[in-house]
């Protein structure tokens, strides 16, 4: 009922999955360098939805796509973490938030550290920006990706240069 692929971009190895209702996994630090991996139910939906967030991750990553129009399957975490993840993905690109702000958004100030627990589980990293969310002092915090993905992509959206403590 997936399906995935890994591909090279300018970035290094990445690997999509979907299953037919939309993708629910991007891994930008994939050393798994098979081409393709499917089961044999459903894949033209899952393979299609691939082929579009593919298309879609190459034209961001070369700064040419700023928001994603595919269809992201929300079945994976828990309903608060999909809470989170989904207050997350209206953040706009170039803007960052705070953990802080993301937790008064989902119940109260005291879920920052439950904010940061949820933003590492997130599944669909860059669709679902948790590079955007930062420490209330303006310092990076904290990604799943690592820290130099999280300036990378920060870089790439030209906020890098507002953080306190970035480099």
């Amino acid at each position: 009922m997936t399906h995935a692929q890994t591909f090279k971009t300018s970035w290094g190895w990445v690997t999509i999955t979907a299953s037919e209702k939309g993708v629910t996994s991007i891994d930008m630090s994939s050393s798994d360098h098979r081409a393709t991996r499917q089961s044999p139910v459903a894949v033209d939906v899952a393979a299609s939805i691939v082929n579009e967030a593919r298309a879609q991750l190459l034209s961001y990553i070369d700064g040419a796509r700023r928001e994603f129009s595919f269809p992201v399957d929300w079945s994976a975490g828990t309903a608060f973490q999909r809470k989170v993840w989904k207050a997350i993905a209206r953040i706009p690109y170039g803007r960052v938030r705070s953990y802080q702000w993301v937790a008064m958004r989902v119940g109260g100030k005291q879920y920052a550290r439950a904010v940061g627990m949820a933003l590492g589980a997130n599944p669909v990293p860059i669709v679902v920006p948790c590079h955007r969310i930062i420490a209330h002092d303006g310092s990076l915090g904290g990604f799943s990706g690592g820290l130099p993905m999280k300036r990378r992509l920060l870089n790439l959206e030209g906020t890098l240069t507002q953080l306190r403590n970035a480099r």
